[in-house]
């Protein structure tokens, strides 16, 4: 194996620094014959990272856990979290480990993690180990929401392991390297106000707080004021979130990063045939996390976060309560006018205006009742915006007359904007995606690779890189699916 270039790392562990009942230091297992699958190279340049090293054995040896460089300091983070509404006073990373932070070239500090790579005191019985079609589905995703322009954890690698796990079957490993702004979780808070460590609670704040909200330092109520951004960013990403008709799957309060990106892809999906109840999760029942849902949870689990806060938001719980409130409070009109104003831009609206509401609601009720592809609906109302006929669209629909219909409406609400249709066009392109990841192409990439071939794989990796834009290499990739590849179900992987 070739030696490791430590200078390829410069890592700077902050979150090691914190006290031992914070993490607990463990290695990775090692894998028995590790294998390249991918590497994100525009994102290894943003960390710093010299491609031909990480291409090299040692780099290969990085990303499987066989041996970390120099610098890395790899510990498994606690965390507790209520999961489906459920208290689980211990969670923490099962199967994955920080092994450092790295402070990026856009001087943002971002922490690199290993997902899959064994055991933890935290597994619960667990083996800590990935099968593989979580790691390339969770590779796959991730990386189309950044391009969708989504706050998400990043995937910086994918590699195989060459030893077997046991799921619904034996199915081979797999290890994804997770780069994020931040592992820090609603759950993380919960963890330790569990435990009536206050103490805890208040160092982890004044972390996440010069990590991520330098500027609620500037209060004179510093951990009010991080409550409040924080709920600004979830109100804000839940909105995006559902523009895409995305469904997360799996929105447990250890679930929900601090820092306001996206995390943990596990049984997520984007919606074929919108309607609002749909939900992808094999373990979700009744509907907790589904797509309409998703805001309500999001404010539910920020109340839980708000809980912990109370004890060093104010000495005077009661007050505590009302200073938490009042950022509590924020969500819903910050979720209620950012998911207004993508919708309205989606639609071409590009005046906003009370009246938009009643025709964003009669969308969906159309949708719902016409069982109408989600992102095709919207794909196609672009190219009618163009000049482009109005056929195809209306042939998603069950009664093409509905659609009729609607369009008439909507051409009322466009002609009251008098608006430059060159401009409305641009707008509509850029909120209205060609490609997302649609779940049986996730599922073909799955499969062929399970089986050793890639190539689909690294043909969706490339297609999403530019979800917005007309790529005629692709068209294939735009269909929904037939009824016999629908994929109803999609299951966390652990």
């Amino acid at each position: 194996m070739d030696e490791i270039d430590l200078p390829q790392l410069k890592f700077d562990n902050s979150y090691v620094r914190l006290p031992d009942n914070f993490y607990a230091k463990v290695e990775p297992d090692q894998p028995t014959n590790p294998g390249l699958i991918r590497i994100n190279t525009k994102l290894a340049e943003l960390l710093g990272l010299d491609l031909d090293w990480l291409n090299s054995d040692a780099g290969l040896a990085m990303l499987s856990g066989q041996k970390l460089p120099d610098g890395a300091e790899p510990i498994a983070m606690a965390y507790a979290g209520h999961q489906f509404g459920g208290w689980s006073p211990t969670l923490g990373d099962g199967r994955a480990l920080l092994i450092g932070e790295i402070i990026s070239q856009d001087g943002i500090r971002r922490d690199i993690q290993l997902k899959g790579s064994g055991q933890t005191p935290f597994s619960r019985q667990g083996d800590g180990k990935s099968a593989l079609g979580p790691v390339m589905r969770e590779y796959i995703v991730s990386e189309a929401m950044a391009a969708l322009g989504v706050p998400t954890t990043r995937a910086l690698a994918a590699v195989t392991t060459g030893d077997m796990v046991f799921r619904n079957g034996m199915e081979p490993g797999g290890i994804l390297t997770r780069v994020a702004q931040s592992h820090v979780r609603i759950g993380t808070f919960q963890y330790f106000y569990a435990r009536e460590d206050n103490g805890a609670v208040k160092t982890l704040a004044d972390y996440v707080i010069k990590r991520h909200y330098p500027d609620a330092n500037k209060s004179d109520n510093p951990y009010a004021k991080m409550l409040s951004l924080i709920v600004e960013r979830q109100a804000k990403l839940i909105a995006k979130w559902m523009s895409l008709g995305f469904i997360h799957g799996v929105m447990n309060t250890d679930n929900m990063q601090i820092a306001g990106e996206t995390i943990d892809y596990g049984p997520c999906a984007f919606m074929d045939v919108f309607h609002p109840e749909t939900v992808f999760s094999s373990i979700d029942r009744n509907g907790r996390y589904s797509w309409a849902n998703q805001s309500n949870i999001g404010k539910w689990n920020l109340l839980r976060l708000a809980d912990t806060l109370l004890p060093i938001i104010d000495d005077d719980i009661e007050r505590a309560k009302v200073i938490a409130e009042e950022g509590i409070g924020k969500f819903d009109n910050i979720f209620e006018k950012t998911i207004s104003s993508l919708f309205n831009l989606k639609l071409g609206l590009l005046n906003a205006n009370e009246n938009q509401h009643d025709l964003i609601k009669m969308t969906f009720e159309m949708m719902t009742k016409n069982e109408v592809d989600f992102t095709l609906f919207f794909r196609h109302l672009t190219k009618v915006a163009d000049g482009g006929s109005t056929e195809i669209l209306c042939s998603l629909f069950n009664d093409p007359k509905d659609c009729e219909d609607w369009l008439v409406i909507w051409r009322e609400y466009i002609s009251k904007e008098n608006t430059d249709p060159n401009e409305r066009l641009k707008i509509m392109r850029a909120n209205n995606p060609v490609l997302i990841p649609r779940n049986h192409r996730i599922a073909e990439a799955i499969k062929a690779g399970e089986g050793g071939d890639f190539e689909m794989f690294h043909k969706l990796v490339d297609a999403y890189k530019k979800p917005f834009d007309e790529q005629p290499e692709y068209t294939e990739l735009e269909k929904a699916p037939t009824k016999d590849e629908i994929v109803h179900e999609t299951f966390c992987g652990t």
